[in-house]
């Protein structure tokens, strides 16, 4: 029997009625300021979707675009000013950046307040200890899907596929909230399958392309996929997409070029897991709807202190 696939769109889309709903109830419009630095193109279409999103959920939205000679000093009187403003309560500067800036100086020159991406040091410690606090968006997106899924969390073994700062560490400490057993594999665990075969959940953030296969997952799991992959090669495609969904991967791969795929062999998790994520289609959806709401809650924080 065939995995039930969970779609971030309803989910997500909920979200983002939600915020809006919350936004008409505010009085004041939250503002969200986001920097991209550079001609990246996959950034320029990240921030577009999140400066679209903003407006149609009656927010206020800036985008400031800076060339790629923008020099750190300059970045970081920018954030400085961007703390500085009332009227605005979200900041996000849009990864990569050059080269020749400190991204990790620029992430912690923002208001902790005004974290809407969740990754200052002060947020991240608020998270760790179980205090209110902005929360970054794919993990808590993946607790959405979960919840609203109606996936058991409490009592369930969840193991996490990675340890990045950006999803695997604040994904175990937001499991551990909702009252999960949690366990961290990464690439220097021994015998990987025979510790995510235990899991009731398995969250794959890796960063390789169907790196969890069917040997990794018990009968019946729950597999969230947060990896965002391309794969070019026809043949790899073959090894990793059904019968059924592998002609329009391989349209994709000959009109674009690639095809997406997660941290999760598709075709494998499909045959042993009862439910899954797909990509894409899955978690990615639920991250620009987090900081929507990310948004949101930094504005009424703001304003209650």
């Amino acid at each position: 029997m065939a995995a039930r696939a969970l779609s971030g769109k309803p989910i997500a889309d909920a979200i983002k009625d939600e915020v809006s709903a919350e936004v008409k109830k505010l009085g004041f419009r939250p503002g969200l300021a986001v920097v991209r630095v550079g001609e990246d193109p996959a950034s320029a279409v990240y921030v577009a979707s999140k400066v679209k999103t903003t407006e149609d959920l009656g927010m206020y939205s800036e985008h400031i675009h800076l060339s790629a000679e923008t020099s750190h000093d300059e970045l970081l009187a920018i954030v400085k000013g961007l703390n500085c403003r009332n009227e605005i309560d979200g900041i996000l500067v849009q990864l990569p950046l050059p080269g020749h800036i400190d991204d990790r100086e620029i992430l912690e020159a923002i208001d902790p307040a005004k974290d809407v991406d969740g990754f200052h040091p002060m947020n991240v410690g608020r998270l760790s200890q179980g205090r209110e606090a902005l929360v970054p968006c794919t993990p808590a997106g993946v607790i959405e899907i979960l919840k609203r899924s109606d996936i058991p969390i409490a009592g369930q073994h969840a193991v996490i596929v990675g340890r990045s700062n950006i999803v695997g560490k604040p994904m175990a400490m937001l499991l551990l909230q909702e009252n999960a057993t949690v366990t961290i594999c990464h690439s220097r665990t021994r015998d990987l399958a025979s510790i995510t075969r235990q899991a009731d959940i398995i969250v794959a953030a890796i960063g390789r392309p169907g790196f969890i296969r069917g040997e990794h997952i018990g009968e019946g799991a729950t597999v969230v996929d947060v990896g965002i992959n391309s794969v070019s090669d026809p043949a790899a495609a073959a090894e990793l997409f059904s019968e059924t969904d592998l002609p329009k991967r391989l349209a994709a791969i000959e009109n674009r070029g690639a095809t997406l795929v997660g941290d999760v062999n598709p075709k494998e998790a499909n045959e042993r897991a009862g439910a899954f994520t797909p990509v894409p289609g899955g978690v990615g959806l639920l991250t620009v709807a987090m900081l929507m709401k990310n948004t949101v809650d930094a504005a009424k924080m703001r304003r209650r202190s």
